[in-house]
């Protein structure tokens, strides 16, 4: 027989309810009849206890501790993925970078690896992103505005000038053609002398996410998923400190997801690369340990905490539940963050600085391992040299004078943290759940149910601002007469015609017919479902084959995706 009995601390609660805290809210109105976080489902109580936290009032409340928080380091990693987390190193400083041409974006790097920055992060322009050269009619308008115009293994060459491939990581935000772009890089190492065994990085060649959210495509669904596990074979055997894939909650958040959403369908994503693989016969505890994470961090300081602890605990239950995964890196859900682009106003700009901060702390006091903050001034333009001082100034204060790197997960125990953690969990996995009844994420993306309960998110978000039940300081309340910022920076339509220039001058100096005959055996290779790509790309680069011709001519084998079941 259950005894009903409340404990004590439930009775104490119970009157505290109704003779405290009932009698204050009759004569003074809370600010709201109903508080919740950014995810509408999750309900915020007044007040939170160990009755809040699963199983924590039950016999047996220290094996219920290890099943579900554990220590740093070991499984379920909800506490972090290393033993002693920042005590041993700080996360790394990786400011997103990169803008008009090669040599510019580079001037850029070397200022933030004088200013402490520890590893780079590369933004490619419009063009580079959809696999086109700077000279392609597409491209008009759009190269170097957005990232760095990178059309062929020279603009590579001057990207990475004087940097050292064997001391500095390299990230890289490339989706479509991102096999092409990581073998720019293995070649530019080489003739660095650098091994691509030695090479660091990570490559975010995270196409679900850009059907999703983004827009970056090329290829049909087949033929990308392709391109991604010939990436992960690739490394395996030769790039093997290189991270595969940053599968990524950014830019579905960016879109307008909710916290819940971006964990539930980021790692539904991971699931659904994880199955691609073993499906063309690699084996998980060989590609695993190389992926990894991206996610976005928000306004909702203590729900963005809880969000990273309750990625970490579920993606290590589905890697080894799911999966059958042996080792324990594979479980280790290791992720980036970068601070809400989409939070960032155009009015009163310096505000983007406290709301950075913020934002910056969660991801720490969330266990990230990699972090960018953005500038205040990237609502209005790509942020300028000040800009991004303060910005990865922000870091190195948390860092350095703020004392949240000096504990491992310093808020676990908090009866709220905990709480919410496990809300978001259990709603995330419902979510995958209802996924896996559509037959995956893949299928979910091609009938468009991933989009539509973004959509739907974001409609609520949007009319809570413009209703005033969501505040944005600065937007829709605490409004200031307010000149417009200056010193913005713009990125000239002249570098398009120094990138063309360039490419022609390559095209007129290259061994011609040794690039016809390597693009000739990638479409060759492409008609082959079992034949690998990626080291004739490291051929093709080194060729000097641009990135237009060899996406040209997959675009010839495979076609381009077109969205018609978007609704």
């Amino acid at each position: 027989m259950i005894d009903s009995t409340p404990s004590k601390l439930q009775t104490v609660r119970n009157t505290w309810q109704e003779k405290v805290l009932s009698p204050l809210t009759r004569r003074f109105r809370e600010r709201r009849e109903r508080f919740t976080t950014s995810s509408d489902a999750i309900e915020v109580q007044t007040v939170y206890t160990p009755l809040d936290v699963a199983g924590i009032d039950e016999p047996g409340v220290e094996e219920t501790y290890l099943r579900q928080q554990g220590l740093p380091g070991e499984y379920p990693f909800t506490r972090g993925v290393q033993p002693n987390m920042y005590r041993g190193r700080f996360w790394t400083m990786r400011q997103y970078a990169g803008f008009g041409n090669a040599k510019e974006s580079n001037e850029r790097y070397k200022f933030l690896i004088a200013q402490g920055q520890t590893g780079l992060s590369v933004a490619f322009d419009l063009p580079t992103q959809i696999g086109y050269d700077a000279d392609h009619s597409f491209a008009e308008g759009e190269v170097g505005k957005v990232g760095v115009s990178i059309s062929s293994l020279a603009d590579m060459e001057t990207l990475l000038d004087g940097i050292p491939l064997d001391k500095v990581s390299i990230s890289m935000t490339i989706n479509a053609p991102a096999a092409v772009l990581l073998a720019m890089v293995i070649a530019v190492g080489k003739k660095q002398g650098v091994p691509a065994s030695e090479l660091r990085g990570t490559v975010q060649n995270d196409i679900l996410k850009e059907y999703i959210a983004r827009g970056t495509y090329i290829y049909p669904p087949a033929a990308s998923m392709r391109l991604i596990t010939d990436i992960f074979r690739y490394c395996t055997s030769d790039v093997q400190r290189w991270n595969t894939i940053s599968i990524s909650g950014y830019h579905i958040r960016e879109a307008g997801s909710t916290a819940v959403q971006e964990v539930a369908f980021t790692l539904a994503n991971g699931i659904e690369y994880v199955r691609q693989a073993i499906n063309v016969g690699l084996d998980v505890d060989n590609f695993a340990p190389q992926l990894s994470f991206f996610f976005n961090a928000h306004n909702n300081f203590l729900e963005e905490i809880a969000k990273f602890r309750a990625a970490r605990r579920l993606w290590a239950k589905i890697m080894r539940e799911r999966f059958g995964a042996k080792n324990p890196d594979s479980w280790k859900l290791r992720f980036h963050t970068q601070t809400g682009g989409s939070t960032l106003t155009a009015q009163q700009p310096d505000n983007n600085i406290v709301r950075v901060t913020m934002q910056a702390l969660a991801a720490v006091l969330g266990g990230t391992q990699s972090l960018h903050t953005n500038s205040k001034d990237e609502a209005l333009s790509l942020p300028t040299e000040h800009a991004v001082e303060v910005a990865l100034r922000t870091q190195q204060i948390i860092a350095y004078e703020s004392g949240s790197a000096d504990v491992v997960d310093p808020l676990g125990g908090s009866y709220y943290i905990e709480a919410l953690t496990d809300q978001i969990e259990e709603q995330a996995a419902a979510y995958i759940a209802k996924i896996d009844e559509l037959g995956g994420a893949l299928s979910a993306v091609e009938e468009g149910y991933v989009q539509r309960e973004i959509q739907d998110a974001a409609y609520r978000a949007q009319r809570a601002v413009e209703k005033g039940d969501q505040v944005v300081v600065g937007v829709n309340r605490f409004h200031t007469d307010e000149a417009a910022m200056g010193d913005l920076l713009r990125v000239n339509e002249s570098v398009r015609t120094a990138q063309v220039a360039a490419l022609q001058k390559l095209r007129t100096t290259r061994d011609q017919a040794a690039v016809d005959a390597i693009l000739q055996r990638i479409d060759q290779a492409a008609r082959d479902p079992q034949a690998a790509l990626m080291p004739l790309f490291v051929e093709a680069v080194g060729a000097y084959a641009t990135l237009g011709e060899i996406c040209d001519t997959m675009r010839n084998v495979f076609g381009e995706y077109t969205p018609e079941n978007w609704v």
